[in-house]
């Protein structure tokens, strides 16, 4: 059974810094990509960036280009995503998900999602 469970969100001040975690287990890693998505109340689910395990090759929204780095530790099965200079417009829940394949922003083309971890930023 494929499970994705994220953690480390919180409440931060603008300009501050957070680290989400995402714990995955239930499938052959090196297959797979993982994307980070956010998702504000009454919006569509918002790529923020993905990572493919095998490469490392990884992709970013323009929005956190230079803001968020995404990494994977391929032993632990884990991903992170480390958010610096947060701004309020960063506010949402943030979700990881899991593909066969590369990457993609397109959250439809993703299988299986964690429960989401909410990121709230104050001015």
């Amino acid at each position: 059974e494929v499970q994705l469970v994220e953690s480390g969100g919180g409440l931060v001040q603008a300009g501050g810094s957070l680290r989400l975690s995402c714990a995955s287990s239930g499938f052959l890693f090196d297959d797979y990509a993982i994307g980070w998505f956010r998702q504000v109340p009454g919006m569509e689910r918002e790529a923020v960036s993905s990572i493919k395990f095998s490469d490392g090759s990884t992709n970013y929204a323009d929005s956190v280009k230079g803001r968020f780095i995404i990494s994977s530790d391929n032993a632990k099965k884990m991903v992170y995503l480390q958010m610096n200079n947060l701004k309020p417009e960063d506010t949402a829940v943030y979700f990881c998900a899991a593909r066969r394949g590369y990457g993609s922003s397109w959250y439809r083309k993703y299988d299986y999602w964690g429960q989401g971890t909410q990121v709230t930023v104050s001015s």
